[in-house]
Parts: structure tokens; C-alpha cells; sequence
């Protein structure tokens, strides 16, 4: 399921750069789903990203970008 919020992560990102709204829209709904599907089992911190909409955050810790922490951290 990581691999598909990364995915849906940076399509959302990209809408919002482009201003398609539609897109937007879209790409935050599925996040929700995702949220509410996998939230037994995803990462504490990517739940609370995602909880709080900071998905700029939740795709760089799904990189491995969150000072060399990742997920483990």
C-alpha cells in the first residue's frame, strides 16, 4: 500500500503545481481512502501525515528523506 501512497502522493503534488483542481480533488480522496483503509497497518508518522494533510512530509519520509530516518524513524 506504501508503494501506491507514494504514487497517489506524487500525483497529488504535481495536480497542485499544475492548479488541476479536478486532479486535486481526486488524488486527496484516494489518500483519505487509503488512510482509512491501511491505518492498522501503515507507519505511525505516515498515519499522522496523512491525518493531518501534510503530504509533502508523508512523501518525503516515504523517500527516506526525514533526516535519514525514513519509516523506522
Amino acid at each position: 500500500m506504501e508503494t501506491q501512497i507514494k504514487a497517489s502522493l506524487i500525483s497529488l503534488l504535481a495536480a497542485i503545481k499544475a492548479a488541476d483542481g479536478q486532479k486535486v480533488a481526486d488524488e486527496t480522496a484516494r489518500l483519505d481512502q487509503f488512510l482509512e483503509q491501511g491505518r492498522a497497518g501503515l507507519p505511525p508518522r505516515l498515519v499522522h501525515f496523512l491525518g493531518n494533510r501534510s503530504y509533502a512530509k508523508a512523501l518525503m519520509l516515504l523517500e527516506g528523506e526525514t533526516g535519514g530516518k525514513g519509516l523506522k524513524g
